[in-house]
Parts: structure tokens; sequence; C-alpha cells
């Protein structure tokens, strides 16, 4: 007994550190499954059982585990059974949970067709998900065209050449089957702008359009504008529609200028082709009248010659001035007034 006391006595030191040593790692322990504690049992009570070792799992998968459970909690009590795997793929995929998860009850709700794999596709396109089950469930008003856009109105010319202004408003729903890859709200507004001017457009004139406005809206929403697009049109509806400016007129007005400027243009061009021929006329009347001086001067020359040769006398020379002198003398009276 007495051999063994100081052995004894020496083993307690290290058997209070020992016993400190797993009195500390079992608190952190304790703290560490603590903050897991609180929200097993929430979902314990609540119906919607999360394994502690499933939420300690979520934390090394860096997945929000109070994200997962609170989700989970709120599917369960409005009777959707989704698994906590489903939703920590949606979560690492870097999908909106809660977003899916509160499209999922306000779509059963409302009787909507939703399921787990179609709303997360959404989710992950970009698209609001919560959004687009409150449109469908309530419609949404859509103006056309839209303001942001810089346009007031959509403008048309009937074919008596009156133009139009007209405001229409678009009610949609949207179509959760075709909201993936379905086009948006601005095609809508395209195709519908386009659907009014095409109408007007095709009227015979301005005044058939304003007494029956709603032929536009037949018109449009009977060529199935919302083909390819995430949203059923419910209504289309002209909320104005004002007269224009008369285009036609002001056609009219710029071909007649352009009509003028062309004949001054074709005026200007006879006239200056004239003054060309009346200058290559002056050029050869100048050039006739150089030819006969030409000739003109070869005379006295020819005389010259004659009267050496012997073939003109003196008096033939003095018959011929005498003619001369009698042919001036009567182109002078010829010209003299009467």
């Amino acid at each position: 007994m007495n051999s063994q006391a100081p052995l004894i006595a020496a083993l307690e030191p290290i058997t209070w550190v020992a016993l400190a040593v797993i009195a500390v790692i079992g608190l952190v322990i304790l703290l560490v499954i603590g903050q897991y504690i609180q929200l097993w049992l929430q979902a314990w009570l609540s119906g919607a059982p999360v394994s502690l070792l499933d939420l300690i799992m979520m934390r090394l998968r860096k997945v929000n585990p109070s994200s997962i459970v609170i989700n989970r909690i709120s599917a369960k009590k409005a009777g959707l059974e989704i698994s906590t795997a489903h939703m920590e793929a949606h979560f690492l995929a870097g999908g909106r949970v809660t977003n899916v998860v509160r499209a999922m009850i306000a779509a059963e709700k409302a009787g909507i067709d939703l399921p787990w794999d179609r709303a997360v596709a959404i989710d992950l396109a970009g698209r609001d998900i919560v959004d687009a089950v409150n449109t469908s469930v309530m419609p949404k008003v859509i103006d056309c065209p839209n303001t942001a856009s810089g346009k007031q109105t959509i403008d048309a010319v009937a074919k008596d050449g009156i133009q139009l202004r007209a405001k229409a408003r678009v009610t949609v729903r949207t179509n959760i089957a075709r909201l993936v890859g379905g086009a948006t709200e601005e095609t809508i507004i395209a195709r519908v702008g386009e659907g009014i001017i095409s109408t007007i457009g095709s009227a015979v004139d301005h005044k058939s359009v304003l007494q029956n406005p709603d032929l536009i809206s037949k018109t449009v929403l009977a060529k199935g504008l919302d083909s390819g697009t995430a949203f059923e049109i419910l209504s289309i509806d002209i909320a104005d529609i004002d007269v224009g400016e008369n285009i036609g007129a002001q056609l009219q007005a710029a071909q007649a200028e352009a009509d003028t400027k062309r004949f001054q243009a074709q005026a200007e061009q006879r006239r200056a082709l004239a003054v060309a021929q009346e200058a290559e006329h002056q050029a050869e009347a100048q050039k006739n009248r150089a030819t006969v001086i030409l000739a003109e001067a070869e005379i006295p020359r020819a005389m010259a010659e004659s009267f050496r040769s012997g073939n003109l006398g003196i008096m033939d020379y003095y018959k011929m001035k005498n003619m001369m002198a009698d042919t001036d003398m009567r182109s002078s009276i010829g010209k003299s007034p009467s």
C-alpha cells in the first residue's frame, strides 16, 4: 500500500488534466452540435424531420442548413414533399431555394401544376419564378408602346394618307409551360405594335378606324401573337387613338417639289444645250466668214492674173464694177423703209 501511494499521487494531476481536456472537447462538440440541435428539433416538431447528421453534412458541403430546414418546413405545411437532397442540389447549382418553394406553394394554392423540376429549371434560367406564378394567377397589363423606349404612341398611316397615333394596353398571363425558352414582354410589345400598324395601314380610310377601334383588337388577337412567348394574351385594348398629320398630302407636296426640281434641271439642261449649240453655230459662222474673206482675198489676185494673161480687159473690169455698183444700189433701195 505504501509503495502504490506515490504512484497514485503522481497520476492524479495527469488524470485531472485528461478530464479537463475531455471536458473542453466535449464542450466544443456540444457547442458545434448545439447550433444544429435547434434546427433538428424545429424540423422534428414541425413534422418535417431532418437528421442531425444531414444538418452537419450540409455545413460541410457549404450549404445553409437554416435555409434548407425553413423551406422544407414551409413546403411540408403547404402539403408539398420536397426532399432536402433536392433543395441542396438546387442551392449548390446557384439557385434560389426560397423563391422556388414560395412559387410552388403559391402554385399549389392556385391549382397550377408546377412540379419541382420545372420550377428549378425556370429559376436556373434566370426568370423570377415567384413573379411568374403571381402573373399566372393575377394577369398583368403591358403598355404598348413601352414608354421606357421613348415612344409615346404607335404611328401608322391609313390608305387615305392620314396618320393615326394609337396606344394599346395588353393583358397577359404567364404560361408556366413555356416560361423556359419563351420570348419576353419585349416580343409581345413588338408583335402587338406590328399588328396595329398593319391593321391601320390596310384600312381604306382613317375614319373607319376611328369609328371602330375594336377592329384593331380583333384583328391583332386573331394573329396569335403569343405563339412562342412565355405569355398568353388575354386581351388587347386600344386605350387612345388620335389623328396625326396628313402624310399623304406631305408626300404629294414633296413629290411635286421633287418633280419641279427635276423639270427645272431638265429645262436648264436644254437651255445649256441650246447655248452650247448657239455658240457652235456662231463659231461655224465665224469660220465660214473667215473662209469667205479668204476667198475674197483671192479675187484681186485672180483678176491680176486675168489682166496679165489677157483673159480680162479693162472694159470688162469697168462693166463688172458698174454691175456691182448697180447691185449695191438696188440692195440699198430694197432695204430703205417704205
